[in-house]
């Protein structure tokens, strides 16, 4: 440990200062990447959750150590994690192409609310040690996760179609090209052509020979009937 924060470890005015401030900081650290990115939960969620947590432990502690109450100290803080699920929960969503985004930003809101925790305990070590490592996995990792899912012979295909027969045409140009199909969603969207045909849209995961070939793909894709829209599906 640092024998810097020694004195800094008890339930002094410094010490609670130091403890909010440090939680503050850190909590918008962590914020600031997310609200460059636009995130749902930006610089603001992020101190709030923060301090909040923090202010949990104190809690805890001046029950304990001040009113002398016969309970845990960590019981509040338990509730925290538990509860920061709600928040991270709201941060999730499914796009109208069947996408899943905001995991990285509920994962984030929860290890931002432990740090929290973690400054009002007095463990400044681990809070700042978390914060930065926080801050590398959202921001630097992300484009090296990108990296490996592009180095990926696997693709994800979104199509919106309005024709139930569309489908055996787009498996005849998979057939023709030698792609294997991994996996496929198929799902009808709410809304309708002049005809009141139903749109659906399907997404399939294949595996091709070669990624050079995708592009190549997609315009054989676009060029059949009924196809109404064609994309490549790469999420960072």
């Amino acid at each position: 440990m640092i024998s810097l924060f020694d004195n800094l470890r008890d339930m002094s005015f410094a010490s609670v200062f130091l403890k909010m401030m440090l939680s503050l900081v850190c909590g918008g650290i962590i914020g600031i990447e997310r609200e460059y990115k636009r995130r749902s939960a930006g610089f603001r969620t992020h101190i709030l959750i923060c301090v909040g947590a923090c202010m949990t432990t104190l809690t805890g502690q001046y029950l304990t150590l001040f009113m002398h109450y016969t309970t845990d100290m960590a019981r509040l803080g338990a509730q925290v994690i538990a509860g920061i699920g709600f928040i991270g929960a709201g941060a999730i969503i499914r796009t109208p192409r069947r996408q899943v985004r905001g995991l990285t930003t509920s994962a984030g809101l929860w290890a931002v609310a432990i740090t929290g925790l973690t400054f009002g305990a007095g463990f400044y070590e681990g809070g700042l040690i978390a914060t930065a490592l926080i801050f590398i996995v959202e921001s630097v990792l992300s484009k090296f996760e990108y990296n490996i899912k592009y180095l990926s012979k696997d693709r994800t295909i979104y199509i919106e179609y309005r024709n139930k027969k569309t489908l055996d045409k787009i498996f005849e140009i998979f057939d023709t090209n030698m792609i294997k199909i991994d996996h496929i969603e198929i799902a009808k969207l709410a809304k309708y052509d002049a005809n009141n045909e139903q749109y659906r849209c399907a997404i399939i995961t294949i595996q091709p020979n070669h990624v050079d070939v995708i592009d190549e793909l997609l315009e054989q894709i676009e060029q059949v009937d009924d196809v109404d829209l064609v994309d490549l599906l790469l999420s960072r």
